[in-house]
């Protein structure tokens, strides 16, 4: 379970930094960055019940989303589908990253990023691999980035009935797949991932 370990190491505000959406065929990347406070304003359960948000129902991500978003500094920052087409899905991260840090009240003086790459934040970065299980602010952030993409994308599925968003939240299971080759790709999805680029005969 994550902890403060890794906080403990640093001084002043810490900045826990994960993103949700590298691999799905449609939809934006999405992350946050979250200060977690350190002292009574934190409530007793983020501590015991945090955890990385693919480990948590939606239910309980739910729960733990509303509890981060009232106690700590949050910022949110997503990358769009036409910034991952022209710059890559690696680089669309870290601006979505970059965007997150920014929309905090105040720069952090550490950031712990989840992964093994500095996305080049403007302060001092620790990466941190699988930290939303080790981190409890990387685990915070991890699960605010995940809501947050998940809604986006039940928003989008009310348009576009035929994937299945609301379930698979852009990711390429069948019933995304069949719906792709029901009525083709729209807008929302990435020209640059090799199954929507060979549907629209863009790689053969």
């Amino acid at each position: 379970m994550p902890d403060f370990s890794i906080e403990d190491q640093y001084c002043g505000r810490i900045a826990g930094i994960d993103e949700v959406g590298r691999g799905p065929l449609a939809g934006p990347v999405v992350a946050a960055a979250v200060i977690l406070p350190r002292n009574e304003r934190l409530p007793e359960v983020l501590l015991g019940e945090l955890n990385d948000s693919k480990k948590l129902s939606v239910k309980k991500r739910d729960f733990l989303f509303e509890l981060i978003m009232g106690c700590a500094e949050v910022g949110i920052g997503a990358a769009s589908v036409r910034e991952i087409d022209r710059i890559n899905i690696l680089q669309a991260t870290y601006v979505a990253m970059r965007r997150a840090v920014a929309r905090l009240p105040q720069c952090p003086d550490q950031a712990l990023v989840d992964g093994n790459r500095d996305p080049g934040l403007p302060c001092a970065v620790e990466t941190v691999i699988k930290g939303d299980g080790r981190s409890l602010s990387i685990a915070a952030a991890s699960i605010v980035a995940k809501v947050v993409r998940d809604r986006a994308m039940t928003r989008l599925a009310v348009r576009y009935p035929h994937f299945g968003w609301d379930g698979n939240a852009g990711y390429g299971v069948k019933k995304h797949m069949d719906g792709l080759g029901i009525v083709g790709p729209t807008l929302h999805h990435r020209r640059s991932f090799r199954p929507i680029a060979e549907l629209l005969g863009i790689l053969s």
